[in-house]
């Protein structure tokens, strides 16, 4: 079991975040669990900190005190809900279905717009890191593709950039840097 840093929660050994809040797991160095994909566990590690750092309340609190972080947003481009828009503010950015029973709340909750439920709980994932724009499918049952390009390998982080049109189950989105 791995124990999240921010909330105390044991999940499974091969999960990346956290069952209960969705924070990143961090590698734990003494029981030998590897850090997350793509990521040294000096990173992982130094992510961790800066996550946990301040007031306590984890990833919330560092995407609500950010004064310098960037802004996106990712609009509806088809369907009803055409035009509706989530503002991304902040470094990281989940993207799903909201599911209280299961303690899941996306910072992209999709549930309105996805009338057949194609979009998995816990979907994808954006962050902003080094001046790009990066987006990871988290397993997802119906895939996260990249204007319409072949379905993103779960785990595997790839560069999006503004105009850039990103697909989650059957949803079509635009992402939009400002």
């Amino acid at each position: 079991m791995r124990r999240c840093q921010n909330c105390g929660t044991d999940n499974l050994d091969t999960a990346r975040y956290c069952d209960e809040c969705g924070t990143m797991l961090v590698a734990d160095i003494e029981s030998g669990h590897p850090p997350p994909s793509g990521d040294s566990v000096v990173e992982a590690a130094s992510r961790a900190g800066k996550t946990l750092a301040g007031s306590g309340r984890g990833r919330r609190a560092e995407k609500e005190s950010s004064v310098s972080s960037p802004r996106a947003r990712l609009m509806v481009a088809r369907g009803v809900s055409a035009g509706h828009e989530f503002p991304l503010s902040g470094t990281e950015w989940l993207i799903g279905r909201w599911d209280p029973e299961q303690g899941i709340f996306p910072d992209v909750d999709l549930d309105p717009v996805d009338p057949e439920v194609t979009v998995s709980r816990r979907h994808a994932r954006i962050w902003y890191q080094n001046g790009h724009y990066l987006i990871e499918d988290l397993g997802s049952t119906n895939g996260t593709f990249i204007n319409r390009g072949r379905r993103l390998t779960p785990g595997r982080r790839y560069v999006i950039r503004d105009g850039d049109e990103i697909i989650v189950g059957k949803t079509f989105l635009k992402f939009i840097v400002e």
